[in-house]
């Protein structure tokens, strides 16, 4: 998967950059869609949804550590399709599952 992200500099003029990963925690109802990754920092660059949607930066070390009900940790969807990010944000808008 790191290998497949680009950094953030490699997207920085992108007006509408692809989310390429989805990152969710199976109790939580938090979702990570990454952008791109910077594998010195290990930090991801993408669209948080949580308690609302925003775009910034998360890191690896948060979700590995992330721990919830029945202590399930974060997991990648596997199933995820890659959607521009103004696309992403609409649907999760309108509550659609994604």
């Amino acid at each position: 998967m790191r290998e497949r992200l680009p950094t953030p500099e490699e997207i920085r003029e992108e007006d509408d950059p692809k989310a390429l990963a989805k990152f969710f925690h199976p109790t939580s109802g938090w979702s990570w869609y990454a952008t791109a990754f910077d594998p010195e920092r290990e930090i991801f660059l993408g669209l948080v949804d949580g308690q609302f949607l925003e775009y910034g930066t998360f890191s690896l070390a948060e979700l590995e550590k992330a721990s919830g009900a029945l202590g399930l940790g974060v997991e990648r969807d596997r199933f995820f399709d890659p959607l521009p990010i103004s696309k992403l944000r609409e649907k999760l808008e309108r509550g659609e599952h994604v």
